[in-house]
């Protein structure tokens, strides 16, 4: 399975995830600047707001594909947006799950960009595409966009949904994501690789990052070429790790560095059976 370039290349932009186009420096509030109000009780208010789309059912709208939403976990108020193509070409599609991206604080399953991205997805690659709300920092720092990211794989397992069931060939399953979703679906892959019994049918033929974001407290060069990037500034990134990582580490944690812990060994030396 191939995602067009034209659909990658597209995605690249929502890196920036905010395109303030604002001029950064040091003294800059990066909160203000991302339009967070900081709260007391380690919630933010966010005063920007992003369009939304609604899912569309409807096999009548000119939409690029089918599109309808579930609940996942009640109790945490995860769901997932679903979509299948008008016509599928074949009984069975690859199944991709989708992780939104946003620096884990910002965006939704139903904002526009991804609902279009997904739509656009499903469609071009005929496939079923899952994008799943998870939860979001600081309200929820990490681990819990990355709990939340694999109980969406236990629940496509026991799930009765026809979209799923009819359609979707767990056999061939990708997890997909894009800036903060990447790194989401990396996490994902590295808790799949250790309950691979327990998740079946569902087999995990591989992942899809779209310029994940990853983090480190030592400078990585492209960092430091950036430092005052007018789209996504280091101030910005910093910002926004703080917010989502657990209080009192830093960025050199199993969370934002893929590089602890021997990094992609992980995955080799847990005995895949991907693929």
């Amino acid at each position: 399975m191939s995602v067009s370039l034209s659909i990658a290349t597209t995605t690249i932009l929502s890196l920036h995830l905010l395109l303030f186009l604002v001029n950064a420096n040091s003294s800059m509030d990066p909160y203000k600047v991302l339009n967070l109000i900081l709260n007391p009780n380690g919630t933010v208010t966010r005063l920007q707001k992003f369009p939304q789309s609604p899912p569309s059912p409807d096999p009548n709208l000119p939409t690029p594909a089918l599109s309808k939403d579930i609940t996942i976990n009640q109790s945490k108020h995860t769901w997932a947006r679903i979509y299948l193509p008008h016509k599928p070409h074949s009984k069975k599609l690859p199944l991709i799950i989708f992780y939104h991206g946003g620096g884990f604080i910002f965006y939704s399953a139903a904002s526009t960009y991804f609902h279009d991205f997904c739509a656009n997805l499903s469609n071009k690659t005929q496939s079923v595409v899952v994008s799943l709300e998870y939860r979001l920092a600081p309200e929820h720092r990490l681990p819990a966009a990355y709990e939340d990211s694999v109980e969406v794989l236990h629940w496509i397992k026991t799930s009765n949904d026809a979209w799923l069931t009819r359609y979707a060939d767990y056999s061939r399953c990708y997890l997909m994501g894009e800036s903060a979703g990447g790194t989401i679906a990396y996490n994902a892959g590295l808790r799949a690789a250790a309950i691979v019994d327990e998740i079946k049918p569902i087999s995990i033929k591989g992942l899809i990052l779209i310029q994940p974001f990853f983090g480190g407290t030592k400078r990585t060069p492209s960092e430091i070429r950036l430092e005052k990037d007018l789209n996504l500034p280091l101030i910005f990134t910093d910002a926004l790790w703080e917010l989502s990582l657990p209080v009192g580490v830093d960025r050199d944690y199993v969370y934002s560095n893929p590089m602890v812990n021997g990094g992609d060994k992980e995955f080799y030396g847990r005995g895949l059976s991907w693929g």
